[in-house]
């Protein structure tokens, strides 16, 4: 059975990650659990990210104000972005009890902003939790690896 719950787990992260490759905002949204945190932080090693620093710390109402700068242009680069590749591998399990599994990949994005290539490697760790209607996501946290250093403007999610 954790078998079976670790392959649908990663099923569902590389939909997770096809949808934001294709700017499937909304459907993505609908991924999350409403109180579900989307967190980049800026110390990779950091593990109480509401008192660290982040580039990201999203609950529901901040992912939807992302979504819709995203969607609407109103974010500063959003009109330099020309798209994004992101490959996942070396998914781990972690953690696995009735209500939720927790995974670990690793994730290189790829960005193409005014034909340059660009990539953001990070090792990613997702909780899902278990509903009767399947996974959905609870927690994300994007350790870039890069995080340290400058980043560019960046105007899509991680």
């Amino acid at each position: 059975m954790a078998d079976s719950m670790f392959q649908q787990a990663i099923d569902f992260i590389n939909r997770e990650a096809d949808l934001l490759d294709h700017k499937a905002y909304a459907e993505w949204l609908g991924l999350w659990e409403r109180d579900g945190k989307y967190v980049v932080p800026v110390d990779i090693h950091a593990t109480d990210f509401a008192n660290t620093l982040n580039f990201a710390y999203d609950d529901h109402a901040m992912r939807e104000m992302r979504v819709a700068r995203l969607k609407n242009g109103e974010s500063v680069s959003s009109e330099a972005q020309e798209g994004t590749v992101r490959s996942l591998s070396r998914f781990r399990l972690l953690d696995e009890d009735q209500a939720s599994i927790r995974l670990r990949c690793a994730m290189f994005l790829s960005e193409v902003r005014l034909a340059k290539p660009l990539l953001y490697p990070a090792n990613v760790e997702y909780r899902l939790t278990k509903t009767a209607e399947g996974l959905r996501l609870d927690t994300k946290v994007v350790r870039l690896i890069n995080a340290g250093h400058h980043l560019n403007t960046v105007a899509f999610i991680f």
